[in-house]
């Protein structure tokens, strides 16, 4: 089982890599907009040095991996070393298939959206599996963990030095769109992550608790807690369970109690994050 998980999570962060290096590729570089990225600071960089943008983006994604694999840990660095040079390869292939690579939408602005919207998809895949695609990912990862903000916040605090950075080489509308790009990648990208990854806070009052319970434990394999409480209106002691719950669990859960007890009454409340300590396993 082990097995085909790190299998899932290998093919999971290449997808995500690629998706990434391809919406650079074909969207981000033929407009020349900087959105907030390691890319986006080698293309500003090409124009002053004679590398590839590939070259260029390898030498950044290394200084910061190193930085990442010591701050953040061996497992994310682990898994961003294999993106960080699989981006600059997926470039590089890009480049030798699509040597004249021009703008598909032709239109700066619609390459920006084109953009956003497919890097995002990348980048919540990487966020999910404890990876990035390397490069700002890494800043907005130790933003993420030493200032507990937002992964899309982090990443346009992270992308909009690169974004101003543009007025160097290119003209305002192109500055205006790299900030403007970079500040919505942030919210697209925390629009993907909590839509992905939210999970619910459901609270139960029932006459039935104790069957609830034991499908909570034993079909969904999900902790819970039982409080007790006194109804306002008639001084009525009753007991109300509280279990957090992911998308497919809820429904399940949704399901078996409208079977068990149609009366129950129930509280629902988003839940964006999740900190525990997982129980050891029995032996």
């Amino acid at each position: 089982m082990k097995k085909r998980e790190q299998l899932s999570d290998f093919l999971m962060i290449t997808a995500g890599t690629i998706i990434c290096a391809a919406a650079v590729y074909f969207f981000l570089l033929p407009s020349h907009i900087t959105v907030g990225s390691i890319s986006g600071l080698a293309l500003i960089i090409s124009n002053f040095v004679p590398l590839p943008i590939s070259a260029i983006t390898m030498v950044l994604n290394v200084g910061l991996l190193i930085v990442g694999f010591l701050l953040i840990g061996r497992d994310f660095g682990a898994k961003t070393v294999y993106t960080s040079i699989l981006v600059p390869a997926v470039l590089w292939v890009l480049e030798l298939l699509f040597p004249d690579n021009q703008s598909i939408m032709e239109d700066p602005f619609l390459d920006m959206f084109c953009f956003l919207f497919i890097v995002s998809i990348g980048q919540t895949m990487l966020f999910m599996k404890n990876a990035s695609s390397g490069g700002l990912d890494v800043v907005a990862k130790l933003l993420n963990k030493f200032f507990r903000m937002e992964l899309g916040k982090a990443v346009s605090l992270a992308g909009m030095c690169v974004a101003v950075g543009s007025v160097l080489v290119y003209d305002a509308k192109i500055v205006m769109l790299s900030i403007l790009g970079t500040y919505l990648n942030g919210i697209v990208l925390d629009h993907f992550i909590f839509g992905f990854d939210q999970k619910r806070r459901v609270c139960i009052m029932s006459s039935k608790l104790d069957e609830l319970r034991d499908f909570i434990i034993n079909e969904l394999h999900s902790g819970a807690t039982i409080y007790e409480s006194i109804g306002a209106y008639d001084n009525a002691p009753r007991r109300e369970i509280i279990v957090i719950v992911n998308k497919a669990e809820y429904s399940r859960l949704m399901t078996h109690v409208e079977k068990t007890d149609p009366k129950a009454f129930i509280t629902v409340y988003a839940v964006s994050a999740v900190s525990y300590q997982p129980k050891p396993l029995a032996k």
